[in-house]
């Protein structure tokens, strides 16, 4: 019996291992693809019930986010732990995109909505994959160090909630990786490991669309049903999101994935810079 979209995505929550996690997200991803261009039979996205949080491997440790070591970049060190965190992040990012293909199936989307995410969701996969493979280049792995333990706050908190969801998860902590990463890549390119340096430069093109899919599902949810997308955001990011956002932003990038100014300033920790 063929699987529905949402139970493939509860699979890929409920695998532990990240390699096996994100081997699966590739095949249930190519297996949607194909089905939606009609080279394979269709595939219904269904209901499922995802759990509240995903399966995890046993490493790595996760702690309180005040108790996770300070990384200096300067060592190589200091160097594996940054990419260390990257690929913590991008494994929940996996995770928090086929959670919301599995959770969210009673809203209304239109099958782009699962398109877009589904892709989010692959290209995730992609992403813990290169920075796996730069840390065992480096003499590590996945697990061999601390991680932090709140990355998936967001997800439990905007558990019934899909505007929150996408208010916060895309628009608020995805596109703070816009903000950071040419930051992480000018400390890689110091330490002349161009294999890093791809595969950061790869994760930046490609999380622009996640940041975009969001605001996209957004103001589509808003237009539905007749809201104000812009006091709708801020009130959700200050009701969901525990933080002050901090400049600097990457306004270009951010513009390019379809966050205008007017959108994070306000919630700034700082007024914006005149002119």
């Amino acid at each position: 019996m063929t699987q529905t979209l949402a139970e493939m995505a509860v699979e890929v929550l409920t695998t532990a291992d990240g390699r096996e996690k994100t081997a699966l997200a590739h095949r249930h991803a190519a297996a949607w693809r194909a089905s939606r261009s009609g080279e394979a039979p269709e595939i219904p996205v269904g209901q499922a019930s995802p759990p509240l949080r995903p399966s995890r491997p046993e490493k790595p440790e996760l702690l309180d986010p005040r108790d996770v070591p300070r990384r200096r970049p300067g060592s190589l060190k200091g160097q594996i732990a940054i990419l260390h965190a990257v690929a913590h992040i991008e494994l929940n990012a996996v995770d928090l995109h086929w959670d919301i293909v599995a959770r969210f199936t009673d809203v209304g989307f239109p099958p782009g909505f699962y398109d877009d995410w589904v892709q989010s969701a692959d290209e995730e996969a992609k992403h813990f994959n290169l920075v796996c493979d730069c840390l065992e280049r480096l003499g590590s792995h996945y697990g061999a160090l601390p991680a932090h333990a709140g990355m998936w706050r967001a997800a439990e908190d905007t558990v019934d909630d899909i505007l929150g969801r996408l208010a916060v998860v895309p628009m608020v902590l995805e596109a703070r990786g816009l903000d950071v990463t040419p930051g992480m890549i000018e400390i890689f390119r110091k330490a002349d490991l161009p294999d890093v340096i791809a595969a950061l430069e790869t994760i930046y093109a490609e999380e622009v669309h996640h940041v975009a899919y969001g605001s996209k599902w957004f103001h589509w949810l808003c237009g539905r049903d007749g809201l104000d997308p812009k006091p709708i955001f801020h009130n959700l990011v200050q009701r969901y999101f525990h933080a002050s956002l901090k400049p600097p932003f990457n306004e270009e990038k951010r513009a390019e994935a379809g966050l205008p100014p007017d959108f994070y300033w306000p919630l700034a920790a700082e007024t914006p810079p005149k002119g």
